[in-house]
């Protein structure tokens, strides 16, 4: 993986003892808690300890909630580390347990999406008619050669027919490869040809924070050198000009023309370990990973999931304002989802367009309940103020989430206060590309501290050690690692199985997943980021997250990043990028206040040494801050593998 393994724990400078409890009918009502008392357990601590002894049992049970065309005849594999397996001999398809068994129910008629497009246009689909549409979907890619094993490259904007493009493709027992809608051509090219895709589905184009982005021109762009692309599928979102080239290129409108609504493409029955899709995601150096997830395991995984950390039930609205370009969007958008039958939100645009109020608006329209973001979303909006949130009835919400980074103290209170009324409960979920699905989280019906992810999830044998795997103890910094693989995790790099190897021999036999964490007394971990973040400072090892959180909680600050830069005396000495809100600007007595503010309220240990004021930060489309990528601009290094970076 590339990381440095040269300290031994880090130093915490960020303390938060602040307790929230849940509502007891919020714990009576838990999914989780019908789950615990099915098998005879009324306290977390004495279920999750039973988990760890019996998460071959638990699987099951969760497996067993979902459709196979033939049961699996052994639950879990690992005769040859790393590498291992999870029901296999089962039968399934995922895309069976997200839309077909539903048409055997009153969830046909429900509503699957709500979507709202970024220039204000709405659409609704209901199980029922996204299935017509994905299997009009599957039928077109069949006339155009797609069979079982096949890889095809999604490049779309979120709108519907992206949805069921994930799901013809894997219906048919293709494996699709989601690919952003804003990577340039270069990256588009390097993913589809390390994928070896044969058909690209794309669209005309797409709105974006009222900009129309040409997607067929990257496109086209992008396939001037890919060998193994045959065909193109193109939807129609601007309805604009595009280059169509005979005999390659083809609008699935006009496909959709000989292809009648009732047409029926049966789900292809998947052997448990077979591909389901493979997701980019970048290294620090070199080209993109191809992670690589599977039919059955990643199901079980994000359908679990779904169920017992967003506490989700019938009536829910839910909404995740991640992209489907990424992880989250994958396991948290369509599969998790769908799977457990639930209305869902799907938005085209971005937070702040037109005016900072769009994502209340939505949430207010739609009455949405449950509320998935990210950390750099909340941020990004606080710096607006608290009178956006205020325009808004959010009454309908009863659960919020965060995912893509570790949220600090302050941001999760804004959260609580203005958009939780005070009173929810924030679901603050560490996971990975890699991992597939929420690893370490709180539940509904555990008490939550700010900027901590809480407890792991069930089975989940989490732990913090030095680099020789041994535990560090409480209260102590070290590497978060997992030492028992589950359903949903990756099982190799796509074509680089030694890459993979990796993130089970860094440290011997456990996986290690690159951050940099602390668990408290009440087992709570607190993630402090990437170890490549880590700063060394006259001794001390301190997290880059705790430093940008201590500035983040002035009223003025809105986002800091924070990078060590050499130091013959220091090691290493602290610099920080500070984005101020609405109404402060940037001046000498600025930076004072802030310095002074980190000294008072943390300590010197953390007092930048450096401070400038930024616009804007470098981040992935997913919101998190490059640091790698800040550290080596301002030390003029090369910046590595930036296709993921936010144009």
């Amino acid at each position: 993986m590339g990381n440095n393994l040269n300290f031994e724990d880090t130093d915490t400078i960020l303390t938060e003892d602040r307790l929230f409890s849940p509502p007891s009918d919020v714990v009576e009502n838990a999914n989780i808690t019908a789950y615990m008392r099915s098998k005879g357990f009324n306290d977390y601590e004495s279920f999750y300890q039973w988990s760890l002894e019996n998460r071959f049992e638990f699987w099951e049970d969760m497996a067993k909630e979902l459709h196979w065309f033939e049961p699996w005849t052994k639950t879990f594999e690992w005769t040859e580390k790393p590498f291992f397996k999870w029901f296999t001999g089962g039968k399934f398809n995922i895309v069976y347990n997200c839309l077909d068994r539903h048409l055997e129910s009153e969830t046909r008629h429900k509503v699957a999406f709500y979507w709202e497009g970024d220039d204000g246009s709405n659409r609704t689909l209901t199980y029922e008619q996204l299935y017509v549409l994905t299997n009009r979907m599957a039928k077109a890619l069949q006339n155009l050669g797609i069979q079982k094993g096949d890889r095809v490259a999604i490049y779309m904007p979120a709108i519907p027919e992206q949805v069921a493009a994930l799901l013809a493709v894997a219906r048919l027992g293709a494996v699709h490869t989601v690919i952003f809608g804003g990577f340039a051509a270069n990256a588009l090219r390097e993913r589809i040809n390390d994928a070896g895709a044969k058909v690209v589905i794309t669209a005309d184009g797409n709105y974006r924070g009222g900009k129309h982005i040409q997607l067929k021109k990257i496109t086209d762009e992008a396939l001037e050198e890919t060998p193994t692309v045959e065909k193109v599928l193109v939807v129609r979102r601007l309805d604009s000009e595009v280059n169509m080239q005979e005999g390659r290129d083809f609008y699935l409108d006009e496909l959709f023309q000989e292809i009648p609504e009732d047409t029926v493409v049966p789900c292809e029955p998947m052997d448990s370990e077979d591909l389901l899709y493979i997701l980019y995601t970048s290294g620090s150096t070199g080209k993109p990973k191809g992670v690589v997830h599977v039919q059955a395991g990643y199901a079980v995984g994000t359908y679990t999931t779904t169920k017992f950390v967003f506490d989700m039930k019938p009536e829910d609205v839910y909404w995740c304002s991640a992209d489907i370009g990424w992880v989250t969007g994958h396991s948290y958008i369509v599969y998790g989802p769908l799977m457990n039958g639930a209305t869902s939100v799907l938005f085209e645009g971005t937070p702040s367009y037109p005016a900072p109020d769009r994502w209340w608006s939505i949430i207010e329209k739609f009455k949405v309940s449950i509320f998935y973001s990210s950390p750099t979303g909340i941020r990004g909006l606080m710096r607006f103020g608290e009178e956006w949130p205020a325009k808004h009835d959010l009454s309908s919400l009863r659960v919020l989430g965060s995912v893509g980074e570790p949220i600090n103290p302050e941001a999760w209170m804004w959260y609580r206060r203005n958009i939780g009324h005070d009173e929810l409960p924030i679901m603050d979920t560490w996971w990975q590309t890699e991992t597939g699905a929420i690893l370490i989280s709180p539940t509904v019906i555990l008490p939550l501290k700010p900027g901590s992810a809480s407890r792991p999830f069930p089975t989940i044998e989490a732990d913090i050690v030095d680099k020789n795997g041994k535990a560090v103890g409480e209260n102590k910094g070290g590497f978060l690692i997992v030492r028992h693989p589950w359903p949903s995790q990756m099982r190799t790099i796509y074509r680089d199985p030694a890459r993979y190897q990796t993130y089970w021999d860094t440290i011997p036999d456990v996986y290690f997943a690159g951050d940099a964490a602390t668990r408290d007394q009440d087992g709570y971990f607190r993630v402090q980021g990437r170890v490549d973040d880590v700063i060394k400072v006259s001794g001390h090892r301190l997290g880059s997250m705790e430093i940008e959180s201590s500035l983040v909680s002035h009223p003025a600050v809105a986002e800091a990043a924070a990078i060590g830069k050499p130091d013959e005396v220091k090691g290493e000495h602290v610099k920080v990028f500070v984005i101020l809100k609405d109404g402060h600007e940037a001046s000498d007595e600025m930076e004072k206040t802030l310095k002074l503010h980190v000294r008072t309220n943390v300590g010197p240990l953390a007092v930048p040494d450096e401070l400038e004021f930024v616009s804007s930060l470098p981040k992935t489309r997913s919101g998190k801050i490059m640091r790698r990528v800040i550290r080596a601009r301002e030390l003029g290094e090369p910046v590595g593998d930036t296709s993921t970076l936010d144009a």
